[in-house]
């Protein structure tokens, strides 16, 4: 059988979490000690930006910046002011000097709402399904820290929800106040339909014509395949950095025996017959998974993060600063 059979099974009833969630069960997943946190995380921010200009981001466009970036030949009308005088008495050729062109970041938490991101393996038997399993709540923590980083800093941030389309999303905003818009967002997404990670950032770029950085936060069980969702998102410029969430206990269910796997998002049913030897090679390949997914984003050249919902948010979040790829 398929991985996805196993990735989206039903888990029994004896399936019971092995360690500390770090998750809250909670309904507010944004109370005030997480707020609290998103105030630290702020502050280390700055401190990683010390000495800089907040709000101001290189891009590749070139205008009327300070960071010299190219010639080109100059045509009538153009500003005599850039024209590289030196180049001139060297050569006898006019030649305009091009600026790289400050300006604020743009950023797109791109939030999996699919079936699978809600599906609860730690539920009872017959309730996995709830749309609210700690998957899709963690992924939620982590797109309200990186969209309050980002707005404390003054960049401009929007957040989608997605399935095989983009389900919902939230126009852009800037500054710190306009957190509580995305907890407001964030707090009416479901996690419903099917993973199609392709057709919806199609949608999604088709939307947004302004570049920028697009955080996508995604079990990336997608049975068509990761790779080119992330490459929609390459190939259109805009600068991708994953963000995958993975439930440990998923690699290592309590099953034996007979047992009816279905997939959580299409319905599909298969009876199987479980041993420790198919638990075992399941571990391998899914393991296996995880790492094709960390090979391909590395040799894409594509900030990537194993984001595991036992770890608090924060912590990685923290990792995040540390290794580089979304503060620059």
């Amino acid at each position: 059988m398929g991985i996805f059979d196993f990735l989206k099974s039903a888990a029994p009833a004896s399936i019971r979490a092995r360690r500390a969630r770090a998750v809250p069960e909670g309904d507010d997943l944004f109370d005030d000690a997480f707020q609290r946190k998103l105030e630290y995380l702020a502050i280390v921010s700055r401190k990683v930006f010390s000495g800089r200009l907040r709000a101001e981001r290189r891009t590749k466009k070139t205008g009327s910046g300070i960071e010299f970036a190219d010639h080109r030949e100059y045509a009538a009308g153009d500003d005599f002011r850039y024209l590289d005088w030196n180049v001139y008495q060297r050569f006898g050729k006019l030649l305009l000097r091009l600026y790289e062109e400050e300006e604020d970041l743009s950023i797109y938490m791109l939030v999996d709402a699919s079936r699978s991101m809600g599906f609860d393996f730690h539920a009872r038997e017959g309730a996995g399904a709830t749309g609210k399993g700690p998957k899709i709540r963690y992924a939620k923590r982590l797109a309200a820290a990186l969209c309050y980083i980002g707005l404390a800093n003054l960049d401009r941030v929007s957040v989608s929800a997605l399935s095989n389309r983009v389900k919902e999303r939230m126009a852009t905003t800037r500054g710190k106040q306009r957190i509580y818009r995305v907890f407001q967002f964030l707090r009416s997404v479901d996690a419903e339909g099917a993973t199609g990670l392709e057709d919806a950032l199609k949608q999604f770029v088709a939307q947004n014509k302004r570049r920028g950085l697009a955080v996508l936060i995604s079990d990336l069980y997608d049975p068509e395949g990761f790779q080119e969702g992330i490459n929609v998102l390459r190939y259109n410029k805009f600068e991708p950095f994953v963000l995958h969430v993975v439930d440990p206990d998923e690699a290592h269910p309590k099953l034996n025996g007979d047992v009816r796997l279905y997939d959580c998002e299409t319905g599909d049913e298969r009876e199987v017959t479980v041993t420790q030897s198919v638990l075992d090679k399941y571990a391998a390949a899914h393991e296996a998974y995880l790492k094709e997914i960390e090979t391909f984003c590395t040799n894409k050249q594509v900030p990537y993060f194993r984001a595991d919902i036992t770890v608090p948010f924060d912590d990685l979040i923290l990792r995040i600063f540390r290794r580089g790829g979304f503060l620059r």
